[in-house]
């Protein structure tokens, strides 16, 4: 699982999905068109500001509401590498990681970066690095199992690589 770096986009608490991506683009199936809405209710610049490997940092209960992968998968076309955030919605937590969308839990590190510091992640280890000032900050990494989840893209081509494993050990 590649490692995490670039600049941080700050959130508050309460982020729900409909302000992740908003309801009306719930038909859309196009990754990139998905990708071309997240946040805009929240900042309608976000997308032209973020870049691949950049990091969403947000506070308590992010992905709240509805159920929909739509949310996680806007972040995750748009390019973001990762979002640390105080806590998560359960069900956002879920589909974050059945699509293969990083995400750690860290409320320390939460509340210490900041918009525009630019930020490192390890997950084989958990280590957040805000570089803008110096500090680290620990989250609980995930178990392999679950990086190598990641890694292969989420859990469709997770169970995909795991059949073909077993059908050319038979």
């Amino acid at each position: 699982m590649q490692n995490a770096h670039g600049k941080a986009f700050v959130f508050g608490d309460d982020v729900n999905t409909d302000v992740i991506l908003p309801g009306k683009y719930l038909n859309v199936t196009d990754p990139k068109e998905l990708a071309s809405h997240c946040m805009e209710s929240e900042d309608p610049d976000f997308v032209k500001k973020a870049h691949p490997g950049d990091i969403m940092v947000a506070h308590k209960n992010f992905g709240c509401g509805s159920s929909r992968e739509h949310a996680p998968l806007s972040i995750k076309y748009l390019g973001i590498s990762c979002v640390i955030a105080s806590t998560f919605a359960r069900i956002f937590f879920r589909n974050a990681l059945n699509i293969g969308l990083p995400i750690l839990e860290c409320d320390e590190a939460a509340k210490n970066i900041h918009d525009g510091d630019t930020v490192s992640v390890d997950f084989e280890t958990g280590v957040i690095t805000n570089e803008t000032t110096g500090r680290t900050f620990q989250a609980e990494p995930f178990p392999p199992f679950m990086q190598n989840l990641i890694a292969c893209g989420g859990l469709v081509n997770y169970s995909k690589a795991k059949i073909e494993k077993l059908r050319a050990s038979r």
